[in-house]
Formats: C-alpha cells, structure tokens, sequence
C-alpha cells in the first residue's frame, strides 16, 4: 500500500488501514508535524516527516517542501513552487487523473510549504521500465503534463507504489504561462485524445469558467497570467484532440532524464 491512515501504528511507523483520501487531506492538513530528516535527493531543501493525528493515534509518512528552501529559478518567481505542487495536485482531483498523491499547503516547522503524503514506491520502477508493459497507463500522466506545463517529467518521477499503482510526483515545475513543456513521455505524440479524457477536459473547463471552488482556490495559487495560459492549453487540446508532436525549435527533454 502506497501509504495508509490507521488508529494504530504498525511496525516502523506504517498503518493498516486502506487509503482514504478524505482522511489523509485532513490528517496532512491538521496533523503534528514531526520533520525525521533532509531527504537527500534534489536540488531544494525537503524533508520526510511524519505526520500524526492530534487524536487516535493515526499517522502517515509525509514529504515536505518548504518554499523557504527553493533553489532560485531564473524562469519561475522565487517560493512559488510549493504553490504549484498542490495546485498540480488539485488539478488531478478535478480531473480524476491521474494519480498524485494528495497534497496540501501547510505552515510547517520551516514556514509554508507544500506537505505530500509520502508513497513506500519500488526503488527500481521509473517511466523507462514502465513503458513497456504499462504504457497506456502512461497516458494520463502525459496528457496531465500538457495541462498543467510540466516542465520537467522525468522517468523517476513516475512511482510503482506495492499493490501496482502508478504515482506522478514533483510536480512543481508547472502552470509557466509560456510554452515549456519538457517531459520524457513523447510516445503518445500525433494520437488522437480518447473521448472519455476529452470530456473530463471539457468538464474541468467548465469548471474555469464560472465562479467554483476549484477557480477560487487555484486563484489563490497561481497568478491571474498563469490560469488565463491554463485556460488556453485546455481550449486548444480541445480543439485538436490529439496529443502535439515535440517542437523541434526547443527542448522537450527534462535532464537528467531519470
């Protein structure tokens, strides 16, 4: 199980009970938080932490990024991308797809950031040994990237949690008001959009386009430039339907690519 919420613990901090995403938002956004250490991959300052329930014992493994620690970006304004990660996370919500892990803006012990419940993945998995046996698996998360710009997809963003579940995480990098997508999943290029994703796009236009709770949370989120380009991206995949080729003018690859 990627990560569980339970009234009791089990051995090494693990819980028992099935996921629950409604109870994971709440612990994540009211639970203790207890920072176990830097984690040492990356290029910002995030910890693990352990995140526990005020009441009933219930705990789960957490990542949390502060935006105090950001390495400065040319591209992106400084303590930002805290901000994107959970609107990235919202955006998969409204969609339905693809599977991130829920995540919410917390004032931590290093002032605000974005808390990520923690998923116990397989170390060896990542898009290049996924592709071949999971690919339309894949989809989603490609046509996810689209959406939300992703800037740097790369192979070991993509998690295999213990029960085969695919996870996309560090999705920071997104919601650039220009083109810059830059992702290492270009096997869907020129196909056709199926229909069933289609109408989920139609649907979360509609939900831009009107005063909704989603429009006003992502409001606070992003800037007023950054959803008017969100609202561009969705129009134009709607019209074409199809998945767009690379453009041979820029880079399309993140790097490193793992």
């Amino acid at each position: 199980m990627a990560a569980e919420v339970s009234t009791r613990r089990g051995r090494g901090g693990r819980c028992t009970a099935e996921v629950d995403p409604e109870r994971i938002l709440v612990l994540l956004s009211q639970g203790h938080l207890e920072p176990l250490g830097r984690m040492p991959a990356g290029s910002n300052v995030i910890f693990l932490t352990r995140v526990v329930a005020r009441k009933g014992g219930a705990e789960v493994l957490a990542v949390y990024k502060p935006g105090c620690g950001e390495r400065p970006l040319w591209d992106f304004p400084h303590g930002t991308l805290c901000f994107r990660e959970v609107a990235a996370y919202l955006v998969s919500r409204e969609l339905g797809w693809p599977s991130v892990p829920p995540t919410v803006l917390r004032d931590g012990p290093y002032g605000i950031g974005a808390l990520q419940l923690y998923i116990d993945a397989l170390p060896q998995a990542n898009y290049f040994t996924l592709r071949t046996e999971r690919l339309p698996d894949l989809m989603p998360i490609a046509l996810f990237d689209l959406v939300t710009n992703n800037v740097d997809r790369k192979g070991g963003h993509l998690l295999l949690d213990r029960e085969g579940r695919i996870w996309a995480i560090d999705n920071a990098l997104t919601f650039h008001p220009l083109p810059k997508l830059r992702t290492v999943i270009w096997d869907f290029a020129g196909e056709a959009i199926p229909s069933s994703y289609l109408a989920d796009l139609s649907r979360f236009q509609e939900q831009l386009n009107k005063p909704t709770p989603i429009i006003e949370t992502l409001s606070m989120l992003l800037s007023a430039e950054e959803l008017a380009a969100l609202r561009r991206r969705l129009a134009a995949l709607l019209e074409r339907g199809v998945f767009p080729r690379p453009d041979p003018t820029r880079r399309q690859l993140p790097w490193p690519l793992v």
